[in-house]
């Protein structure tokens, strides 16, 4: 099975376990399950209207749900017992959705998958609340999970560092793209990726890994691959955000122009231009503008030096040497096979 129909098959069956434990209508019911039994009295209004309604208003927007997808795909390749572990599946997913509320904020995006972001409908106070909620939302999931206590110790020292990790991704990519920082060199940009989006496959690999009772090498080596395919992923993202259509108009035209964003097809263009182009495409990304005359020039220099090419092909190695590395050490099977078409759809997905 190719990684699309997986991500297919898998979807539905994701967002039920991520409705067990956050429910659309917070009753006092699910308030006990969540929080305990109550000392005084909840205000059930609040909780949904200031809660549940804008955390399911992003969630029902869609998102591809391929981090949880990865995370079950790797315990399947590793013999994990599938029963015990899967609820895990939801705290990469989670986690990302509550990265990408905060992150608009701070990138002051407009639209995320197709509707204003979250801050733009329910105001700042509430989406950043939302956000910092659905980091610690996924580690109820953790205590339920029918394994050792010894896997449990280490799924939660994996959480801990990629959520440790994330932060310094994102504080550097803010750094860079308030124009900080114009000497930018390739394998910083790798770095800040392994931090930023890298992060969250990695966990979703980690965690599997962990808690299938995976010794350190292979952990280390399925980290790595997921690692290479969250890179990928933020490469791609970069690739179709430069090339318009369908992706530009769910996320925003021109957003990580407007953005000043130093990704690697920016990294590339600076790397190989002329003085005059190089000038004036930090102009461009310095002025944080929204204006489509100005975008479309940026975008002109992306493409006048080939920087979309030369991104693919460095996303394709990456994910290719560290399958290399992975494959070895899982046995042939189904799963196995799913998982190395996850690395062609890092890489060529449309949307």
């Amino acid at each position: 099975m190719d990684a699309m129909a997986y991500l297919e098959q898998q979807k539905a069956r994701i967002d039920r376990l991520i409705a067990q434990y956050w429910p659309r209508a917070l009753d006092e019911r699910a308030m006990e399950r969540l929080v305990g039994p109550v000392r005084y009295q909840h205000d059930l209004e609040a909780v949904n209207r200031g809660m549940a309604d804008p955390i399911w208003d992003f969630l029902d927007r869609g998102g591809k749900r391929w981090r949880p997808a990865l995370f079950l795909l790797v315990a399947e390749a590793l013999g994990g017992d599938m029963d015990a572990v899967k609820d895990a599946c939801i705290i990469p997913e989670l986690a990302h959705e509550g990265s990408i509320v905060v992150d608009d904020i701070e990138d002051l995006g407009e639209m995320r998958r197709g509707k204003p972001a979250l801050h733009k409908l329910f105001g700042e106070d509430i989406a950043i609340n939302a956000g910092n909620f659905l980091y610690f939302l996924p580690l109820v999931a953790l205590p339920r999970l029918r394994v050792e206590r010894d896997l449990l110790l280490q799924a939660y020292g994996v959480y801990a560092e990629e959520m440790v990790n994330i932060h310094f991704g994102q504080g550097t990519d803010i750094f860079w793209h308030k124009g900080k920082r114009d000497q930018i060199t390739e394998a910083q940009y790798l770095q800040m990726c392994a931090f930023k989006t890298g992060c969250l496959a990695r966990m979703a690999g980690r965690l599997a890994a962990a808690l299938s009772g995976a010794d350190p090498l292979t952990e280390r080596a399925v980290g790595r691959f997921c690692e290479s395919l969250g890179i990928a992923f933020q490469i791609q993202d970069d690739i179709l955000s430069a090339s318009g259509g369908e992706f530009q108009a769910k996320k925003g035209f021109g957003d990580d122009i407007t953005e000043g964003k130093r990704s690697l097809l920016v990294i590339h263009t600076l790397g190989k231009a002329d003085p005059a182009d190089r000038r004036r495409l930090l102009e461009i990304l310095d002025q944080h503008t929204r204006e489509p005359r100005l975008i479309e020039e940026a975008l002109a220099l992306l493409e006048k030096h080939g920087a979309a090419g030369y991104a693919r092909e460095l996303a394709q190695r990456l994910v290719q040497e560290a399958w290399q590395e992975l494959s070895p050490l899982l046995k042939d099977s189904e799963a196995k096979d799913t998982l190395a078409s996850f690395a062609q759809f890092a890489v060529e997905r449309k949307l």
